[in-house]
């Protein structure tokens, strides 16, 4: 009795706890669930294709924010311009990663069982399928049969022989075949489902490879001028991201020396400034040893290790010398300018805080084709036709280094103030390669010395990156699987008056076809040819009934 009563459904007591759980978890794992994840996860990709990401493009980032600093208020703390990191992403992406799992393992295990199942006996009312066709046997008088109050059946040769021919014919087509006392069955499109779960699958495998790219794999970019060099460590890199199990004491050694860089621009008429040739000659040391190696926009090196070293983008370095008031050199060398247009007028600033009594810093533009007219001093083609610098001067007193990091394309002007010309004017100063400008006050000097290119280098490692690859040429596989094969389930009834009926059924909607097959069966077993174009297999010598 008491067992009775525990084992009651009314009595039974709920956790109210567990109910909830299993009907979130039936919730997350139906497929409108996974297709509306889907979805979000495409929509909030979207920011990353419009707004600059700080991985890809940390100058236009700033740039943005200086232009837009109302929208920045609002972007920065929704992590805008970190979208593929942020938590609104992650969170789509896991809640999609346990949706698909959820989904997939049990329909996994329903097709395995399908799989090992026989198809299906032979209906009892075969003539309520979609499609059903009747004959007679060879041999067998459909009319005298009917005529008998106690009908014989069919010799047994005979119907055993119409049920080997419809198996032979079956299996020709491709047919798992069953044979029963009441007749034949047939199915097949078995692999509709299979390209189904591996199209699902393969979406998994590439949530998998994307987060372990993104979990041990790193992007970063440095900006490197002609005749120099970059090394794979943390310091070289002026922007990286890095995945959170990244430990970034372990990245792969290796050098590349950017030894020259060929930029060539459309000279016509018709896309006038446009990039037609844009490579670097590079020297590359890493494990294998060292090689020189051509690397152009659509053709990154690749490392030993597999790191992925782009050639992303470039620009003039103006190199300039120059001496502070004591006689002493204080700086010398190529400072990075960076492109406002696609002329390349660059604008760099040279920061001289060694400089003594006082402290230098310089503001400048540099024009490869210099044109000076009524709007002012501007590049007019890309290449450097015709170099000049235009600058003007800061002075200050010497500042205390705190070890603070700041922005090198940027000068800040609070300790600062601009030098004066004689007349008492901002000194502004129009400069070719090699002149040499005297600053007032015994300051010192500046001479442009000339100029070179920089490339900026997009390094990057992703290991995931193969396995996102197969599962995507995997899943295009299976979704073609899954749009092209048609289930589709055959029957044959031997009846024993010697009447053969063929039944068949789709699976899918936009199959075409069945009337066809059904009858090409009803001729292979009865051998009536006329009754349908499709010739039955050639058969083995058969017993002839006596």
């Amino acid at each position: 009795m008491g067992r009775e009563l525990r084992d009651d459904p009314v009595t039974r007591k709920r956790n109210p706890v567990a109910e909830t759980l299993r009907w979130a978890w039936g919730q997350l794992t139906s497929m409108r669930t996974a297709l509306l994840l889907l979805f979000l996860l495409a929509v909030a990709a979207i920011p990353g294709s419009i707004i600059p990401q700080r991985n890809t493009e940390p100058i236009e980032v700033m740039d943005f924010k200086s232009r837009n600093p109302g929208w920045d208020r609002i972007l920065e703390p929704l992590s805008f311009y970190d979208i593929y990191t942020s938590p609104m992403f992650s969170a789509v992406y896991l809640l999609l990663f346990a949706s698909l799992i959820g989904c997939i393992v049990p329909r996994v295990g329903k097709y395995w069982r399908a799989v090992r199942k026989p198809p299906p006996r032979v209906p009892s009312r075969i003539e309520r399928l979609p499609v059903a066709v009747s004959g007679q046997l060879p041999g067998r008088s459909a009319g005298a049969e009917r005529s008998l109050t106690s009908p014989a059946p069919p010799p047994q040769g005979l119907a055993q022989g119409a049920a080997e021919r419809a198996e032979r014919w079956l299996k020709s087509k491709r047919y798992r075949t069953r044979i029963t006392d009441d007749g034949v069955s047939a199915e097949r499109g078995y692999l509709r489902e299979f390209g189904n779960l591996t199209f699902h699958l393969s979406l998994l495998f590439v949530l998998v490879g994307l987060a372990w790219s993104n979990l041990w794999g790193f992007s970063g970019s440095a900006i490197v001028v002609e005749g120099r060099g970059f090394s794979n460590v943390i310091t070289q890199y002026d922007d990286f991201n890095a995945g959170g199990l990244l430990d970034t004491d372990q990245l792969e050694r290796f050098n590349v020396t950017v030894d020259e860089f060929h930029a060539e621009f459309e000279t016509g008429e018709v896309q006038r400034g446009a990039a037609r040739v844009f490579d670097a000659n590079v020297t590359l040391t890493d494990a294998d040893g060292t090689r020189s190696l051509l690397m152009t926009v659509n053709e990154p090196l690749i490392t030993a290790g597999g790191t992925q070293v782009n050639l992303q983008a470039h620009g003039y370095a103006p190199s300039f010398t120059v001496t502070d008031g004591n006689g002493d050199v204080a700086f010398s060398g190529p400072v990075v300018f960076l492109p406002q247009d696609g002329n390349f007028s660059s604008v760099g600033v040279i920061k001289v805080p060694d400089a003594r009594p006082q402290r230098l810093a310089f503001e400048a533009w540099f024009l490869p084709t210099a044109k000076l007219d009524e709007t002012g001093p501007h590049s007019i083609f890309p290449d450097a036709r015709n170099p000049e610098v235009y600058l003007n001067a800061w002075q200050g007193e010497p500042a205390v280094e705190t070890g603070m990091p700041e922005n090198v394309y940027v000068l800040n002007t609070d300790d600062l103030e601009q030098v004066l010309g004689d007349g008492g004017e901002v000194l502004s100063a129009r400069m070719l390669p090699g002149a040499h400008l005297p600053l007032p006050d015994e300051l010192g000097s500046i001479s442009f010395d000339g100029y070179s290119r920089w490339v900026r280098l997009q390094v990057s490692e992703t290991p995931g990156n193969l396995l996102t690859l197969i599962a995507i040429s995997v899943g295009v596989i299976g979704l073609t699987l899954s749009l092209y094969i048609r289930p589709r389930r055959l029957f044959v009834r031997i009846a024993d008056d010697g009447e053969v009926t063929v039944g068949g059924l789709d699976r899918t909607d936009t199959a075409t076809g069945l009337e066809d097959e059904v009858a090409g069966l009803l001729a292979a077993v009865t051998g009536d040819k006329g009754h349908n174009g499709d010739a039955a297999p050639p058969a083995e010598a058969e017993e002839t009934p006596a």
